[in-house]
């Protein structure tokens, strides 16, 4: 079967006869109480106020108020929703000024088949921390040490709120939408500028930030196999043969002798 040709005529000359700022249609929502997740939110209504729910793709979504969001997920983990795979923040602040907070659920229980992953949102303003819900989820530590990260969102009562992927002198949140495209050009110079500063800039040269370089000429940080050196010695290219051996036991690695060798023809 030969594949349907599509014309070729005029292809560069298409993108201007498209609609640049076209919206492709939102995916249908249901109401919830339409759908296998009503006893859910029949559970949850009797203790929290839901501002808003629906069903998208399968999927129950309940927006909550920043001061239910520990009670939500308390419920929602003795309901069985007990595996939080995802938390995360969406920035609005050019829209109406606030983060929209994400937790995605999920339950592996055989009688949730047919409602086994449902989002709890809530929104809060800029500057503005919410509960940490560490405590319900382990899984929630890091993640919300990575919201804190990108976003700089501060979470109350978090065992360690540190950060978790940039240094941790870093200025700025990488994933704010007004976060510069080009990252920080004062990166390079933070601790030249603190420690000598701006003037040693052209002397000391810029800060070598990255964790995945490897300096072949540091022989503090880094070591050359087969061309070991003592600590802090200038390096070598005098190769030293690499043998192993457990410690306090039988050789396990030796120089077999290869001017004689010797030729099986069946296993001994």
């Amino acid at each position: 079967m030969i594949r349907k040709q599509q014309p070729k005529k005029d292809v560069q000359k298409k993108v201007y006869h498209t609609d640049t700022f076209y919206q492709p249609p939102l995916t249908p929502r249901t109401p919830t109480m339409q759908t296998a997740f009503c006893v859910v939110e029949e559970a949850l209504s009797q203790e929290v106020e839901i501002l808003k729910s629906y069903v998208e793709i399968g999927q129950a979504v309940f927006y909550v108020k920043k001061d239910s969001l520990l009670k939500s997920l308390e419920i929602l983990k003795s309901l069985q929703y007990d595996i939080l795979s995802e938390m995360s923040a969406i920035d609005n602040l050019a829209i109406d000024d606030s983060f929209e907070l994400f937790y995605q659920l999920t339950s592996h229980q055989q009688s949730h088949k047919a409602r086994r992953r449902l989002r709890v949102k809530c929104r809060i303003r800029d500057n503005e921390s919410v509960p940490s819900v560490s405590s319900i989820f382990s899984a929630a530590n890091w993640s919300e040490r990575e919201c804190y990260d990108m976003f700089g969102i501060k979470f109350e009562n978090h065992p360690f709120l540190k950060r978790i992927l940039m240094p941790i002198d870093w200025v700025g949140f990488p994933l704010l939408k007004s976060y510069p495209l080009k990252g920080d050009e004062f990166a390079s110079w933070y601790e030249v500028d603190k420690i000598f500063g701006r003037e040693y800039r052209d002397i000391v040269g810029p800060e070598q930030r990255d964790s995945a370089r490897v300096d072949r000429d540091d022989s503090i940080n880094f070591a050359r196999i087969g061309k070991e050196v003592p600590k802090g010695a200038e390096p070598s290219d005098c190769i030293h043969e690499v043998t192993y051996q457990e410690k306090d036991k039988p050789p396990i690695l030796k120089k077999f002798p290869t001017s004689n060798p010797k030729i099986l023809d069946k296993r001994t």
